[in-house]
C-alpha cells in the first residue's frame, strides 16, 4: 500500500472518530493533535523547512485557542482561569519557537500540554457520566 493509501485511510479513521465522539473524547484528541503537531514541528525546525514549521505551529495554535475558548469561566471558577491562562501562556510561546527557531520552547510547551492530556485520559467514566448529566439539565433549562 502507498504512503498516499495509509494516509488516507488514517484521515478517514480520524473522521469517524471525531463523528463518533463523546466531548470528552474531542477534547482529548484535540490535545493529542496538538502534541502530534508540536513534534511534527520540531522535525520540521530541524530540517529548516520554515513553512512546514509554520504551518504545524499555526495548527497548534488553534488547537490552544479552541481549546481554551471552550472554558466555561462560570462554573469553572479558578480552575478554568488558570487553564485559560496556561492556554494562553502556550499560545505565546508557540510564537516565540516560531520566531526565534528554538526547540527547547516546543520542548516547554509539550511538557506543559503532556500532563494536562496525562490527567484528561484519568477521569474516572463516573465522572465523565455526571458532567455530561449535568450538562443535558443545563441545556433543558434553556
Amino acid at each position: 500500500m502507498s504512503l498516499k493509501g495509509i494516509n488516507a485511510y488514517k484521515k478517514g479513521n480520524i473522521k469517524q472518530d471525531i463523528a463518533n465522539a463523546d466531548p470528552h473524547r474531542l477534547t482529548l484528541l484535540l490535545m493529542q493533535g496538538a502534541l502530534d503537531r508540536i513534534a511534527f514541528a520540531k522535525g520540521a525546525m530541524e530540517r529548516k523547512e520554515h513553512a512546514v514549521k509554520s504551518e504545524y505551529l499555526s495548527r497548534v495554535s488553534a488547537i490552544l485557542i479552541n481549546l481554551r475558548d471552550t472554558l466555561d469561566l462560570d462554573v469553572g471558577g479558578e480552575v478554568a482561569q488558570n487553564m485559560y491562562a496556561l492556554y494562553d501562556y502556550m499560545v505565546d510561546r508557540l510564537t516565540d519557537a516560531l520566531v526565534k527557531n528554538d526547540l527547547k520552547i516546543l520542548d516547554e510547551v509539550t511538557s506543559l500540554l503532556t500532563p494536562i492530556r496525562d490527567a484528561w485520559v484519568q477521569i474516572p467514566q463516573s465522572a465523565k457520566d455526571e458532567a455530561y448529566a449535568a450538562m443535558q439539565e443545563q441545556r433543558q433549562a434553556v
